[in-house]
């Protein structure tokens, strides 16, 4: 009997996913002995995002801070891929995972490049990663819903546990990185307010909305770490949040690894939701929630003393030292775990030669092509291997569009729209029509336009160190007057911190010249850098002070002569601004005049339109109008390029439209006026090939809308509202441009009879779905085939859910059977008091190419559930 207990004991803990030789208690016991040897100044500092180095106990410093949502953060060109809202778009969660796989394998190649001098001041480098961000897209306007998987539950979740297994690896109790979905719970705008806003949320919207895709991430996919969102919910800083972090996260779902707090988050429970009456409290009410980790903005700029509100809580009696003590146990063992610090079994690295490695270059390219959703086409596509194309619009020979939010100041080689074609077709039957003057304007001058004093390619950077005694603002430090290390660079990239001889504080400087490639009309500016470019004998874009983070960046237009060398010089401290750059855009001075004569060879007309990331995104200082904060206030184009467009069509041309952009845009006018329409997303580094090949039939369509493209804003609720009534495909009523699902391809496809089997052991119902597809074409291509059930009617509940996916390959006349399983979770719904229960009655089931009566191909079901069956949280 001792022993067959012993088995079962043993057995019981490898089914629960950590097995009798699992790391994880080794690797709490470590780090129990690491937190005892620790003072308590040494303990509060580590409670920090950026955890300072203790010698004496051989631990290096630490900076958690690292983002990898859809690409590595690194020193040099990490790959790109498509925004998360665009890989939603695959309805691919195969691909999903293998993007995480190879973000994964580079994070942990940034780490290693590194490891021997960690920054803990320094974004990036770490083995942990604050992705996935698994918000609910429910509001268009929401400008960092680009970061998601869109507006559906059931898609994210499939999608946020795809990635989280990628990024892991196969045993999360040994992560290769650990995740962090984020922000938990109930978070998606409106950015302006995120940080003292009160979100109300029912029970029902709660349970059968904000939280599922975090439960599959956690409890399914057992992510190591979870991040904690800005805002309130039901009165609780998310951050401080008992109901949210306590019953939900660790006593509902177990789970067992640490919570880091969005940055700044904890600063926000006393200084804008002002729950706490000061920092200290503030920072006792997270830590006492359960926060283990806080992200503080300041540790960028070498703030000292960050760790003292924890001290003087404990003074106070609002925590003890134990409190502090859990958290540690908790962030070192994941460091064990992880392999940043040693005392398991040794962890290989990969080479610096993964960065950017061909094969992730040519996933980058395929997770592109995947994204793009075809979502009108009238017959002009795919184009004629001999048509002449005009390519206009403001975002046609666009670079930095393609990277979206999030992404590394580097990417790997990256081709615009209009190259993609020259590359797919040929220069000569591709033309170039500049556009005028743009809110979109401003793409990163390339290296190759640079030329250093010397005269060799790139630019003269030279460091600085801080003078000892100088005062810590930036702008009045005094610096040292002989350079510590001098040497050419690419283009604006600061390596002092390579130097053993650089300091805490460094400044650098680059001068040299920029040359334009073509003489004409040039945008021109700078951005996360002092400086100026000299043309004419006069200084213009010309920058006083480095632009924040998302600031806009001021342009001044001139002209440039092809060929000419114009004198630059730029300058920049540690942690100062934004990225450095410099930004310029060929336009046109007169864009409708330019666009008639452009076009008169051409066959056909390519218009790229859209947004781009500066415009939407996070918490950003833009005030114009369709724009305010970082949010979009109406879904509509840019004035300017709907006047363009209705010039375009006047032309007697076939218009193909294609659009840029992190979120729905009314497109209607596009949908009846243009011969055919492509969304594009903010696709990556393989974007404009990406796009090339789908408009010129080397690669065939088959992405799906994640999100609703509706008419118009006043279809919809006001946006700080979050009851799901009047919200995406599951609850709007009325009619849309384009619904959620909808895709369209070169091949067609039928579905035969679908088949439902209900199973029922006595302890839940399960659903066995059953048919089969035909590639009725004479082209290969892939389809996306959707189950959806159609619940019987209560208070609250759906039109519909999505509870099914398969993107499937089919070469042309092929046939292929499909099958799902449904259990009792995908049969469940949410009553009106949050509970989750299978529901008895009647049910709708439909599989096809899009949702029911939406136009495309589906074959329909129905089938009845007898008992009610309640399920956990």
């Amino acid at each position: 009997m001792k022993k067959l207990s012993i088995v079962c004991l043993a057995w019981g803990l490898a089914a629960s996913g950590i097995g009798a030789a699992s790391p994880l208690p080794e690797a709490d016991k470590q780090a129990r002995q690491i937190v005892s040897k620790l003072t308590l100044d040494e303990k509060v500092e580590q409670l920090l995002n950026g955890a300072p180095g203790i010698p004496r106990l051989g631990i290096p410093a630490y900076n958690w801070w690292t983002e990898s949502l859809h690409g590595a953060f690194g020193p040099g060109a990490t790959t790109n891929f498509p925004q998360p809202v665009g890989l939603a778009a695959s309805f691919n969660d195969q691909l999903v995972h293998d993007v995480a796989a190879a973000i994964s394998t580079e994070v942990r190649a940034v780490y290693a490049l590194g490891r021997h001098k960690p920054n803990p001041n320094r974004i990036g480098g770490a083995l942990n990663t604050w992705s996935p961000n698994i918000n609910i897209f429910r509001d268009p306007r929401w400008g960092r819903g680009q970061e998601t998987y869109g507006e559906d539950p059931f898609l994210s979740a499939q999608l946020g546990k795809a990635f989280v297994h990628g990024m892991q690896g196969p045993d999360p109790a040994r992560p290769l990185v650990t995740a962090a979905p984020k922000h938990f719970a109930v978070h998606s705008g409106p950015e302006s307010t995120r940080h003292s806003v009160d979100v109300w949320v029912s029970a029902q919207d709660l349970e059968d909305t904000y939280l599922p895709a975090f439960r599959a991430t956690m409890v399914d996919a057992q992510a190591g770490s979870i991040m904690c969102a800005y805002n309130r919910v039901n009165g609780e800083p998310a951050c401080a949040s008992h109901n949210l972090l306590v019953k939900t996260l660790r006593e509902d779902w177990q789970f067992k690894g640490y919570v880091v707090s969005d940055c700044d988050a904890v600063v926000d429970i006393h200084a804008h939701h002002k729950y706490a009456p000061d920092a200290p409290a503030g920072a006792a009410a997270a830590l006492k929630a359960g926060v283990d980790n806080e992200c503080n903005g300041a540790t960028l700029s070498h703030t000292p003393g960050l760790g003292e509100r924890y001290k003087q809580a404990l003074a106070r009696g609002y925590i003890r030292e134990a409190d502090i003590d859990t958290a540690l146990v908790r962030l070192f063992s994941a460091r064990l775990r992880n392999g940043d610090l040693p005392g398991l079994a040794e962890r290989s690295l990969p080479a610096a030669q993964a960065i950017n490695a061909p094969e992730h270059r040519a996933l980058a390219l395929r997770s592109a092509i995947e994204s793009l959703v075809l979502l009108k086409n009238d017959g002009v596509l795919p184009l004629k291997a001999s048509a002449r194309i005009a390519v206009v619009g403001p975002l046609a020979d666009a670079r930095r569009v393609m990277r979206g939010n999030y992404s590394s100041g580097q990417t790997g080689p990256t081709q615009t729209v209009v190259e993609g074609l020259r590359q797919q077709f040929s220069a000569a039957a591709v033309m170039l029509v500049p556009f005028g003057p743009s809110i979109t304007d401003g793409d990163p001058v390339p290296a190759s336009a640079f030329v250093a004093p010397d005269g060799s390619a790139g630019l003269r950077a030279s460091y600085f160190n801080l003078k000892p005694g100088s005062p810590p603002d930036v702008g009045k430090r005094r610096f040292q007057a002989k350079a510590f290390a001098s040497h050419g660079v690419a283009q604006l990239e600061s390596r002092a911190g390579q130097f053993a001889e650089a300091g805490d504080v460094t400044r650098t400087v680059w001068t040299g010249f920029v040359v334009a490639p073509e003489t004409g009309s040039y945008r021109l500016g700078i951005a996360g850098v002092k400086g100026h470019v000299r043309v004419a004998g006069r200084d213009v874009a010309l920058a006083k002070r480095p632009t924040r983070w998302a600031e806009p960046v001021a342009l001044a237009q001139v002209d440039l002569q092809k060929g000419q060398r114009y004198a630059v010089q730029f300058e920049t401290e540690s942690g100062a601004g934004a990225p450095p750059g410099m930004v310029w855009k060929r336009v046109s001075r007169q864009p409708l005049a330019d666009l008639r004569a452009g076009v008169q060879g051409a066959d056909v007309i390519v218009v790229v339109v859209g947004l781009t990331s500066d415009l939407e995104g996070e918490e950003m200082p833009v005030k114009i109008d369709g724009f305010s904060g970082g949010d979009r206030t109406k879904l509509d184009l840019p004035a300017d390029q709907r006047a363009y467009l209705q010039a375009a069509a006047q032309l007697g041309k076939p218009l193909v439209v294609v659009n840029l952009s992190g979120s729905a845009i009314d497109l209607s006018w596009a949908h009846a006026n243009a011969a055919a329409v492509l969304q594009a997303w903010y696709p990556g580094e393989g974007g404009g090939q990406a796009i090339a090949q789908v408009l010129g039939g080397a690669a065939n369509p088959a992405g799906r809308l994640p999100v609703t493209f509706y008419r118009s804003a006043d279809d919809l609720p006001p946006f700080d509202d979050y009851r799901m009534a009047g919200r995406t495909y599951r609850f709007f009523g009325k009619p849309v441009v384009y619904p959620f699902g909808h895709g369209l391809s070169y091949s067609s496809f039928r579905y035969e009879r679908v088949t439902v089997e209900v199973n029922d052991d006595g302890k839940a119902p399960s659903l066995e779905v059953r048919t089969a597809i035909t590639n009725t074409s004479t082209r290969d291509g892939d389809e996306v085939a959707q189950l959806y059930l159609v619940p019987p009617r209560f208070e609250g509940g759906p039109r519909l859910a999505l509870r099914g996916v398969q993107r499937l390959h089919l070469k042309a006349g092929e046939r292929r059977e499909l099958s799902w399983r449904l259990d009792a979770r995908d049969l469940s719904f949410v009553d009106r008091d949050g509970v989750r229960q299978v529901m008895p009655g009647s049910y709708g089931l439909s599989v096809g190419g899009g949702q029911p009566d939406t136009g495309a191909p589906v074959e329909r079901a129905t089938f009845s559930l007898a008992r009610q069956v309640l399920l956990p949280r």
